[in-house]
């Protein structure tokens, strides 16, 4: 009997990852996400680094479920802009979620930067709590630059205008598998991988 553990997300596409990336390590754990789980609420994002709200969405799932829980917080960090927006950006424009909003934002603040100081990086804090509140984090990061203006229609959030290093393409331009293996989520979860089977295998 595979041990089950919860993915603290209602996106359907993060459960799918993960379940692929295990399956791929031939891990036999059991992931569910939390539509299994209706009573458990939405859990407040109040850290100071993509480490902290992974852990705080972590351990209010297993504390709630009684389950190990995993949970993930990233974002992109802009060197021109000090690492900002960071923990913010998915409301980087104020309103949580708004893609398109936050996009245009960020373009705006960095018009005036000149091409070759426009590095960037995804990163990724993927954590795992236990009921009993043991804890553990892993860290992904894909490395790449801002463009000026957004290509292609793959992906979501900041992906059309983000270039990863030796590649012409942005995220938003590649395909999933391709995103997949080099993306940020990706690599903090295939780090996870060992931390898990240890705890939980």
């Amino acid at each position: 009997m595979s041990a089950r553990v919860v993915l603290a997300t209602r996106n359907a596409g993060k459960i799918v990852e993960l379940r692929r990336i295990l399956a791929d390590a031939s891990v036999p754990i059991e992931i569910v996400g939390l539509e299994e789980f209706p009573e458990i609420g939405d859990v407040a994002e109040t850290g100071l680094t993509f480490a902290e709200n992974a852990l705080l969405k972590a351990h209010a799932v297993a504390k709630q479920s009684g389950l190990p829980a995993i949970a993930d917080d990233s974002g992109l960090c802009v060197d021109a802009l000090n690492g900002m927006p960071g923990i913010f950006s998915a409301r980087w424009s104020g309103r949580h979620g708004d893609d398109k909003a936050n996009l245009n934002l960020l373009l705006a603040q960095v018009s005036d930067v000149p091409r070759e100081r426009l590095g960037a990086h995804f990163a990724c804090a993927a954590a795992l709590a236990l009921p009993s509140g043991e804890e553990r984090v892993a860290e992904g990061a894909l490395y790449g630059v801002i463009i000026d203006a957004p290509r292609g229609s793959n992906g979501f959030g900041y992906d059309p205008i983000f270039v990863p290093e030796g590649e012409s393409r942005t995220t938003a331009e590649l395909s999933a598998q391709e995103k997949d293996a080099i993306s940020h989520r990706g690599r903090a979860f295939r780090a996870l991988v060992p931390i898990l089977v240890e705890a939980v295998g």
